[in-house]
């Protein structure tokens, strides 16, 4: 692990890096998350958002990483990213360029407007990014990148920028201060604050170090089962998510376990999805939905569907309820009545002085048949007192959660716990409403004696699943 606590190590570099930047502070975790894990980060957003500012502050994070900077533009050469062309090379019959200060030996590179340069800069710069390396003439050349971040206004939509995007794990909206913010703005300081401490600043072997603690971090099945529920998920809404994305969110996901010394990754890790999967706002909104629904409430024990089973319940008491009976005399005969109801219904043949079967009665019920109701009653309500447990479990793993978090905005977990108690609520009412429904069909009209008659289960959704 990092040296000394990694958690508090890291928890004061956030801070230093956010120093003197207002409302900056979800995109400094994000990028500092995704260097960590060797992954790219793209900050979309107008001009003038702290861009460069935070890529800069980022740079200092890493003790003896060099930092390159540059605007793209659709003039943009390859000597202005990859250096120049070396001149004697050239007299040796060598096309080779002379790297030092640029890109290919950057630790940190800041790359603004990142899709204006031409397609021929753009297809080089996707090698060096992926796989760290460099063609420089006849040979491949290893850069020590860390991280790079790009920034943009809007992402094209063509084939070279759809390749050169999909390299940016981390896509994360940058916009303007709020009004709730500007006051703070105005008082910032021009060149104040925002380097990390040298005591703070993260050698190789730091890095080399989380990366071995992500290795042996565990990603669980159900998290596993969750992640391709959000595969299909995106798939229609439509959200495009190569293979090579899952395969390095999963690796995300478990530096951002292994940072908080954690050897499994936990649920609420997976907010960070939706800036790994989603291109742009609205989308990655619509992801964040899915899963503040999603996160720690089994679909099987949604609010909705519990609904719609303690309705069920109670659509077939009321229906026992008003149901009548024909009534038998005491001989066990039926009960019939005759009358002259000509001048009521008006029957001239005197069809009305016929025996008629009269239906006074309310019915009644056997102890097997309320039995067998409330037994059904009880097994629901085992199962969703359990489930109301399992919520307020998860609530109390969620504040746990929340005490050791780096990565994730206390507004969104807030967002989480806020659905969390809310599914609860809605649990304990239900289990309520249920509970009265078990007293109802205790209550029903009884038979003297059994006839030992079973009545039909209620046709309601499965819990079995659960």
């Amino acid at each position: 692990m990092i040296r000394t606590d990694s958690f508090e190590r890291l928890k004061a570099l956030i801070a230093a890096l956010s120093a003197g930047l207002v409302e900056r502070r979800p995109q400094v975790r994000l990028a500092l998350l995704a260097a960590l894990a060797g992954e790219h980060t793209l900050l979309i957003g107008p001009p003038g958002t702290a861009k460069s500012e935070l890529a800069r502050r980022l740079h200092t994070a890493f003790r003896d990483a060099r930092y390159f900077e540059r605007l793209l533009t659709r003039f943009t050469v390859p000597e202005e990213l990859f250096g120049p062309l070396s001149i004697r090379a050239l007299e040796e019959d060598r096309y080779e360029r002379q790297t030092a200060g640029f890109l290919p030996e950057a630790g940190i590179a800041f790359i603004d407007e990142v899709f204006k340069a031409n397609s021929a800069i753009l297809n080089a710069l996707l090698t060096l990014l992926n796989e760290r390396e460099f063609d420089n003439g006849a040979g491949r050349q290893r850069c020590p990148l860390i991280s790079a971040i790009g920034a943009t206004n809007a992402v094209p939509e063509d084939e070279v920028g759809d390749a050169f995007f999909d390299r940016f794990l981390l896509r994360v909206p940058v916009t303007t201060v709020s009004d709730g913010g500007f006051d703070e703005l105005l008082k910032i300081k021009v060149g104040a604050g925002g380097t990390a401490p040298d005591e703070l600043a993260l050698h190789q072997d730091d890095l080399a170090a989380l990366a071995a603690a992500a290795e042996r971090v565990e990603l669980p099945a159900r998290l596993a089962a969750l992640l391709a529920e959000l595969r299909r998920a995106c798939a229609e809404m439509p959200v495009a998510v190569s293979d090579r994305r899952w395969v390095k969110i999963a690796g995300l996901l478990r530096v951002a376990a292994a940072s908080a010394g954690r050897s499994v990754v936990a649920l609420w890790d997976l907010l960070l999805l939706p800036w790994c999967t989603a291109p742009d706002v609205e989308r990655q909104a619509r992801v964040a939905d899915w899963l503040a629904a999603r996160l720690g409430v089994r679909e099987a024990f949604s609010p909705a569907r519990l609904t719609r089973i303690v309705a069920a319940f109670e659509a077939q008491l009321d229906l026992e309820r008003k149901a009548n009976d024909l009534d038998y005399d005491e001989s066990g005969r039926l009960k019939f009545s005759a009358g002259n109801l000509a001048e009521n219904i008006g029957d001239a043949k005197g069809g009305s002085a016929a025996l008629r079967m009269t239906y006074t009665r309310q019915r009644r019920y056997g102890p097997l048949h309320i039995a067998a109701r409330t037994t059904q009653i009880d097994d629901a309500l085992t199962r969703i007192t359990g489930y109301a447990e399992e919520v307020n479990a998860q609530r109390t793993d969620l504040v746990a959660y929340r005490i050791r978090n780096l990565w994730l905005d206390e507004a969104l977990l807030e967002r989480v716990d806020a659905h969390l108690a809310a599914t609860a609520a809605t649990v304990d009412q239900l289990a309520a409403r249920l509970a009265t429904v078990r007293a109802g069909f205790a209550a029903l009209p009884r038979l003297e004696a059994d006839d030992g008659s079973v009545p039909e289960p209620v046709a309601v959704e499965s819990l079995a699943a659960a």
